[in-house]
C-alpha cells in the first residue's frame, strides 16, 4: 500500500461490490419504469432477470444512476419498458399562458385537466426527460411569474389487478 498508493482489493470483496451494484442498478430501473401497457410497476427480481438476459455488465467506476438510464435504454429493445410519467400542475399568468401553452404542448404526453379563469392552469402527465426544459421554459418566458409544481414523481396503477 505504501509503494504503490492503492488498496488491494480481493476477489470476494470485489465481486459482491459489482453483485450490489448490479442489485442497485435493477432497483433504480424498477423504482423509475412501468410497463406500458399497463401503467404498473416492473419489479426488482424481473428487471435483474432482465438484465442478465442482455448479459449486461456492471462498471464499477460509474454511477448506478447513469447505469441505470442506460440499462433502461437496452431493455427498450427487448421488452416493453417506459419511463413512469411525472405528474405536474402548472399555473401561467394569462398573457403569456395561450403562447406558452403552444410551446409546451410537444413536452406534455397528456393534459389531464386545464382550467382557465384569470390564469391558466393545466395538470399533466410528461416524460421526466423533459423536466428540466419544461422548467426553464416556463421560468424564462413568465420571469418568474408562472409556477410549477410536481404533484408525483411517478404515475402508476396501484392496487389489484382483475382477472376476468
Amino acid at each position: 500500500i505504501l509503494s504503490k498508493g492503492e488498496l488491494q482489493v480481493s476477489d470476494k470483496e470485489r465481486h459482491t461490490q459489482l453483485e450490489q451494484m448490479f442489485r442497485d442498478i435493477a432497483t433504480i430501473v424498477a423504482d423509475k419504469c412501468v410497463n406500458p401497457e399497463t401503467k404498473r410497476p416492473y419489479t426488482v427480481i424481473l428487471i435483474e432477470r432482465a438484465m442478465k438476459d442482455i448479459h449486461y455488465s456492471v462498471k464499477p467506476n460509474r454511477s448506478t444512476k447513469q447505469q441505470a438510464l442506460e440499462v433502461i435504454r437496452q431493455l427498450k429493445e427487448t421488452m416493453q419498458i417506459e419511463r413512469a410519467h411525472m405528474r405536474l400542475r402548472f399555473i401561467l399568468p394569462a398573457k403569456e399562458g395561450k403562447k406558452l401553452k403552444e410551446k409546451l404542448k410537444p413536452l406534455i404526453k397528456v393534459i389531464e385537466s386545464e382550467d382557465f379563469q384569470e390564469q391558466l392552469e393545466i395538470v399533466c402527465l410528461i416524460d421526466p426527460g423533459c423536466f428540466r426544459e419544461i422548467d426553464e421554459l416556463i421560468r424564462s418566458e413568465t420571469k418568474g411569474k408562472g409556477s410549477l409544481e410536481v404533484l408525483s414523481l411517478k404515475d402508476v396503477e396501484e392496487g389489484d389487478e382483475k382477472l376476468e
